[in-house]
Order: C-alpha cells, then structure tokens, then sequence
C-alpha cells in the first residue's frame, strides 16, 4: 500500500503560482502513474492532472497551459506547478498514485490527505 503526502497549498492572489508535492513511500514510486484530483466545495472531485509512469501527461481542460505535472522518481515525488491561479481553482488538492487507464479516464489506487489551495481575487 503506497502512502501519500501532499504539501505546497495556500493562500494566493489571483494571477499568482503555487506549487504542489506529492512524496509516495510504501510502494514502487516509478512503476505508478501519479495524479492530481481537486475538489471545491459542493462539487464533485475531478482529475486535473496525469502523469503515467512513461512521462505522459494529460490535463483537464481548465487547465491547460497553466498547470504543469511533473515527476522525480528519485525523489519518489510528483509535483503540480499552478501558474496565472484564478479563484475558480479554489479547491482541496489530493494526489493519487496507482494505475491509470487513458481510454476511460479511470484512475485506480491510493490516496492523499489533500491539502488547501485558496485564490483570492
């Protein structure tokens, strides 16, 4: 079981950059694809970012040129750089670790605690 750890979130202007980590232990970090899901209040969680474990990305359309996911497996860490933040990008940010199926969107494995992104305008 892979155990997840997220940090980076807080309090930011609109138009500002943050940048989100997720540290991984418990499990083979390089063999995963990471995640990032968000969800702001009264809304369903949806996907933000992908990383398989080959590199490839894939972003939610809202987010496209913005955010960027990246990986260090070295490090057994995921990264989210959040740049040019609107305050629609208020949400809880969790990360995930496990297997991700492109063809439908499905995302299988562990979770994060989540950590609080807040943009204020």
């Amino acid at each position: 079981q892979v155990q997840l750890v997220e940090s980076g979130g807080g309090l930011v202007q609109a138009g500002g950059s943050l940048r989100l980590s997720c540290t991984a232990s418990g499990g083979i970090f390089s063999t995963k694809a990471m995640g990032w899901y968000r969800q702001a209040p009264g809304k369903q969680r949806e996907l933000v970012a992908v990383i398989t474990s080959g590199g490839i990305t894939n972003y939610a359309d809202s987010v496209k040129g913005r955010f960027t996911i990246s990986r260090d497996n070295a490090k057994n860490t995921a990264y989210l750089q959040m740049n040019s933040l609107k305050p629609e990008d208020t949400a809880v940010y969790y990360c995930k670790a496990g297997n991700y199926y492109s063809d439908s969107d499905r995302f299988f494995g562990s979770w994060g605690q989540g950590t609080q992104v807040t943009v204020s305008s």
